[in-house]
């Protein structure tokens, strides 16, 4: 018993101790003083880099862990294929494999995009370090470049090509896949307005007729989030102000070239505006003024905008009379019982803040001034958060930049707010060839070169010539928008015109130059001022004209001085669904010069949508009328003409007064004329994937009054209404808007030139 236990304890100490043994020759061996570092398997990078990357202090004393860091950080590198280190008596061995260099770098199988574009969005670049995990990235990016064109199946791989000196070809295989097409839009919950006038309303686009050819109606996520935007502000604007989008499913066909959005929508009421006041924090402001500012009336439909536009107007007022921080807070009521909303609006102290200064970055083109401009406050004004929005909306307006990020942060000081205004160029350029027919002048070459934003001053420069069968324009025009930095655009047009019409025994060439001035006269007026100082030719006369025009034949000066105001309340009335244009004009020759006479003219347009917006009912009507001085008349290139778009049914130059007794029985043009045209257009019922519309038309007009009617002259020149009736199909074709009228005549003149068909198409390639 004594020996058992005595052996017990003898293999006990003996098993102790092969531990201890063992486990300092385990710490010996995971300890590794390093003296020297020795780097195999380099070719181009140097030896100190491998030994910069591993961050060794000579002599240190390093663990198994610590070495295996020395290893991650030289991998985290990205400069190597493999990365190996061997303890080698009192230092290390790193043995690396270095990644192979990219030679250059091709895309492979796109067609749909360039390769220019796809480049675009690579970020491996030649003579650089081949990395796996970068070529991927790329692959992706790519993948995401197709998505936006609507190739939701696009897939990309990165191949490499083995190339001499350890460098390779990064190539990138495209396999494009087909557009994803929206098959089918449709709505869920709407009650109010049909799907087909929502889908009106919305960016996407369901397909197509000729869908090969159309590329708008393919499918863009990023899409889907402005169209719930634009969605809320369309029912928003017609008072239906609970409207909501509760949720927008897109499905995929099996093959992944189609899909099916659905829009789930809630519409809730439409709301009207109920009773309208005006409160004040301020005792010495003056609330009449302000009630008799308004413009919102009890009983419209409630559109927020609307109400936007009141604010602006009372602290627009409020500036005015010296009250710097007083704010207008719209308080609404709703009145659920009868459907409306009573809005206050209450004039309160706003917080005592001052703009600071106002940053601008981004903009590599566009000068600070252009942008500085669209805000109405300056540094050291009061702080308006809302005129912070509209400026916003002003720069976006512009269309020179791709985004635009508008943001405040803390001044210098409590008080102090800093504007931050951050943009982003695109280009504003474009050169367009199109072509034109028209059954008037036949076909049309145009070649236009434009620039929105010139030399990077907000400017526009353009240049336009455009050729048909019987007449060629050549224009340049130049705009400055912002004159002095004010709302004064000050515009120079330059034009060259020849004509040489069928059904005229004559040709024109009229060469001028227009500057012009034009400013805002109130809130949805303005005026435009100009003077026109032109060469105007009649020549080639035949010996069968008129003796009119043989009498008119010759080169003139023509100096004029003119002005046009302009009323537009189609797009800023009180409804959405109805609204007026109002246009006046006049101009004066003979200031200077060899022509005399005083040209006025008029237009008005009145457009309504009825039955849930589905139809549109238009109305125009216009005239007008030159006089020469008393005993003077005028010449054919003063004179009105009427064309196939003012009165249907008639040819361009068609009707008006005529020299009966000449062999051409010239048109000779007319000092008055008057028209109307009454027309209406709505859906045919074809599938709205086809872009085919109806309407339907009522014109009248005429164009009378010659001065030189004396002497053996035969001229009918009395006033003698024409009228037609017709209907019109519109098609969104491929390769341009096309518009077939079938016309005809009520009322017309044997002498007229009538036309019971024309259609007109025009396109930009």
């Amino acid at each position: 018993m004594r020996r058992a236990k005595w052996a017990f304890k003898l293999s006990h100490c003996l098993f102790a101790g092969v531990l201890a043994i063992g486990f300092g020759i385990g710490d010996a061996a995971a300890q590794t003083r390093v003296s020297s570092i020795i780097v195999e398997g380099t070719q181009r990078i140097p030896d100190a880099t491998v030994i910069d990357l591993a961050a060794i202090t000579p002599g240190s004393v390093l663990s198994d862990g610590e070495i295996n860091d020395v290893l991650q950080r030289i991998n985290a590198s990205g400069l190597f294929q493999s990365v190996v280190i061997v303890p080698v008596g009192s230092g290390l061995r790193i043995e690396v494999v270095e990644r192979p260099t990219i030679n250059r770098i091709n895309i492979e199988g796109n067609d749909r995009l360039s390769d220019e574009t796809l480049l675009g969005v690579v970020t491996s670049e030649p003579r650089r370090v081949y990395s796996p995990t970068q070529a991927e990235s790329d692959a992706r990016s790519i993948v995401e470049a197709y998505v936006e064109s609507g190739r939701l199946a696009a897939r990309v791989e990165p191949r490499i090509i083995r190339r001499t000196d350890n460098r390779v070809d990064l190539v990138f295989e495209v396999s494009e896949g087909r557009v994803v097409e929206n098959e089918r839009i449709s709505f869920v919950g709407n009650r109010a307005f049909s799907d087909r006038r929502l889908r009106r309303v919305i960016g996407t686009k369901q397909a197509g007729f000729l869908r090969s050819i159309i590329r708008a109606d393919s499918f863009v996520p990023e899409r889907i989030a402005f169209d719930r935007q634009a969605l809320s502000d369309f029912y928003q604007s017609r008072g239906y102000v609970d409207f909501r989008v509760l949720d927008v499913t897109s499905e995929f066909s099996r093959e992944r070239d189609s899909s099916f959005v659905t829009f789930t929508v809630r519409e809730g009421q439409q709301f009207s505006v109920g009773a309208v006041s005006v409160t004040s924090e301020f005792p010495d402001a003056n609330i009449d003024s302000y009630r008799d500012a308004l413009r919102v009336r009890s009983g419209e439909t409630w559109n927020p905008s609307r109400i936007d536009e009141q604010i602006e107007r009372l602290e627009r007022l409020a500036l005015q009379q010296g009250f710097d921080f007083l704010r207008v807070e719209p308080r609404v009521t709703r009145n659920a019982r009868d459907l409306t909303l009573d809005v206050e609006f209450a004039l309160v102290r706003g917080q005592r803040v001052f703009i600071e200064r106002i940053d601008v970055e981004g903009n590599t083109t566009t000068l600070d001034r252009v942008i500085r401009r669209q805000f109405d406050p300056v540094e050291g004004d009061p702080f308006n958060p809302r005129e912070i929005r509209n400026s916003a909306e002003r720069i976006r307006a512009l269309g020179y930049f791709a985004d635009v990020d508008v943001q405040t942060r803390q001044g210098s000081a409590a008080d102090q707010i800093i504007v931050d205004v951050d943009v982003e160029e695109q280009a504003t350029g474009s050169l367009t060839f199109g072509g034109t027919f028209s059954t008037d002048t036949g076909f049309g070459l145009v070649v236009e070169f434009s620039e929105r934003n010139f030399l990077g001053r907000g400017q526009f420069v353009g240049v336009q010539i455009q050729t048909g069968a019987e007449d060629r324009d050549i224009s340049l025009n130049f705009r400055e928008p912002a004159l002095f930095d004010r709302d004064l655009s000050f515009g120079l047009s330059i034009t060259d015109r020849t004509t040489d019409f069928s059904n005229a025994a004559y040709e024109t060439q009229i060469t001028s130059i227009s500057p012009s001035l034009g400013f805002p006269i109130s809130e949805n007026g303005r005026l435009s001022l100009k003077y026109t100082l032109a060469n105007e030719d009649i020549f080639n006369v035949t010996g069968d004209a008129s003796q009119i025009i043989a009498a008119e034949a010759g080169d003139l000066i023509r100096s004029s001085f003119g002005y046009d105001y302009t009323l537009d309340l189609l797009r800023g009335g009180l409804n959405p669904n109805r609204g007026v244009l109002f246009s006046f004009g006049q101009e004066v020759a003979g200031l200077g010069g060899d022509t005399e006479y005083l040209k006025s003219t008029a237009r008005i347009v009145a457009q309504r949508d009825i039955w849930n917006e589905e139809v549109t009912l238009r109305a125009i009507l216009e005239g007008g009328v030159v006089a020469a001085p008393s005993g003077g008349t005028t010449r054919i290139t003063d004179r009105f003409f009427l064309s196939s778009r003012q009165v249907r049914g008639f040819s361009s130059r068609g009707i008006g007064p005529r020299d009966v007794g000449s062999m051409e029985s010239d048109v000779l043009g007319g000092n008055k004329y008057v028209a109307a045209r009454f027309e209406a257009d709505f859906p045919l019922g074809l599938p709205e994937e086809f872009g085919i519309t109806g309407g339907v038309f009522f014109d009248m007009g005429s164009l009378w009054g010659l001065d030189n009617t004396d002497g053996d002259l035969t001229v009918d020149d009395d006033f003698e209404l024409r009228s037609a009736i017709g209907f019109s199909l519109l098609w969104d074709t491929p390769v341009g808007p096309l518009r077939m009228n079938f016309s005809n005549p009520i009322k017309s003149n044997p002498l007229d030139d009538e036309r019971s068909f024309d259609f007109t198409i025009s396109t930009a390639f």
